[in-house]
């Protein structure tokens, strides 16, 4: 269940703007390792990434956030994998997924450290326990080609 600092964060997003839009990267490194992160305010290990703010492009807000996240320093452009629906999350959410090889970025300082409880590199098929169902789904639909689902969760709901 949703902390209470979640629920009231999604309650002031649905009321600013009642559709959203965020973004992830699917880091890798140059071992074939990819970049997951465990925040300090809703559970889980995710792919580096977060809401797009009003004006701005969503590339530029790939950047902010995996540079915030895992200090990743984009020096090329990523490629966008898909955009899927997030509803089980929060009603009219979408995420936008971008594939963010290793020779396009170079290793910075991360900047929102009370935001991010736990990084680490792992094998894309060997990720550690807790890991989200959208992110389980967009590792096997990228990496072992499963049947794709509009949906982040896997889900309509």
């Amino acid at each position: 269940m949703p902390s209470l600092r979640t629920r009231l964060f999604h309650a002031y997003a649905r009321l600013r703007r009642p559709m959203t839009l965020g973004v992830r990267g699917l880091v890798e490194n140059s071992d074939g390792q990819i970049l997951l992160v465990r925040h300090t305010y809703i559970s889980g290990w995710h792919m580096p990434g977060g809401g797009v703010e009003r004006g701005e492009p969503c590339i530029e807000s790939l950047r902010r956030e995996v540079e915030e996240e895992g200090g990743i320093l984009l020096n090329g452009t990523p490629s966008l994998v898909g955009m899927f629906s997030n509803h089980t999350s929060f009603p009219n959410d979408h995420v936008l997924l971008y594939h963010v090889p290793a020779q396009i970025w170079t290793q910075g300082k991360a900047t929102a450290v009370a935001e991010i409880a736990e990084t680490r590199w792992c094998a894309p098929g060997d990720v550690p326990e807790g890991t989200t169902q959208g992110t389980r789904l967009r590792l096997e639909e990228f990496y072992r080609n499963a049947p794709p689902t509009p949906y982040w969760s896997g889900n309509t709901r």
